[in-house]
């Protein structure tokens, strides 16, 4: 493999990922939860950090930015549309914008919902989306911003990446979106298995994140929106995607 790619847990259920390029020894660091066991990869590699990707502003991604610039002075990028409140940017990029780690390239995607300046990026050689907190193992981040239909058209445009696609998402909240998960589509049989899996991986301690997007359209209720199963269990059949997918977020919400 001409690249690397590392998930470390962050503070409670936080992920932040190490991508190297082997040839070019550049290293991206996705998202900064806490500075600590990033820190302690990078010494143990030893590694230097080159890129620092900030998906959105929230604080569980961005807190331990500082003590990492400290040791490693990389070159921090974000969204130019929430400029006014990250951390300071050596770089800010827009949708379509190119992300250049070695021989990987990253593509930058616009997906709002979670928050209205939310990026995501995808390394199309490696298969690898970095979602953060806008798709997720089994769900969707929460619409504290953006509004639902903002929502559904990332998660369209990320379902549509192709099938063998390593989602990198931000958070372990895998075994809770499966219990949601059920009560919504009790009878798919892959989501019956992978709620299996996912209590047996948290039982031994393993991560549940990254994730295969083939998995989660074929699990993930967020992006299933034409299953006939949810359709007829929402009573909406003749809606559209988006205000299923509305409703299922809503669902969610008071779950």
């Amino acid at each position: 493999m001409p690249y690397e790619l590392i998930t470390i847990p962050c503070r409670s259920d936080n992920y932040a990922f190490l991508l190297r390029d082997h040839a070019s020894g550049e290293t991206l660091l996705v998202d900064v939860p806490a500075a600590a066991p990033i820190l302690a990869i990078l010494k143990e590699k030893a590694w230097s950090l080159t890129h620092i990707l900030l998906t959105h502003h929230h604080d569980d991604h961005v807190a331990g930015l500082a003590d990492v610039l400290a040791v490693h002075p990389a070159q921090v990028i974000g969204a130019t549309a929430d400029q006014h409140r990250l951390p300071s940017l050596n770089r800010a990029v827009v949708a379509g914008d190119t992300l250049v780690i070695g021989s990987q390239r990253g593509r930058v995607m616009d997906v709002p919902g979670h928050t209205v300046g939310h990026i995501a990026v995808y390394f199309e050689a490696a298969k690898l989306l970095f979602s953060a907190d806008s798709l997720m193992a089994l769900g969707c981040g929460r619409l504290f911003e953006g509004t639902a239909e903002q929502m559904w058209q990332s998660l369209d445009a990320m379902r549509n990446l192709p099938a063998d696609t390593l989602v990198c998402s931000g958070h372990e909240y895998t075994l809770a979106n499966a219990k949601f998960a059920i009560t919504i589509e009790p009878q798919n049989t892959d989501l019956i298995k992978r709620q299996a899996d996912t209590i047996t991986a948290n039982q031994q301690g393993k991560p549940t994140v990254p994730s295969r997007l083939s998995l989660e359209r074929a699990t993930n209720p967020f992006l299933r929106p034409e299953s006939p199963e949810i359709r007829e269990r929402l009573q909406m059949p003749g809606a559209s995607n988006a205000k299923v997918f509305a409703e299922i977020r809503r669902l969610k919400d008071k779950f």
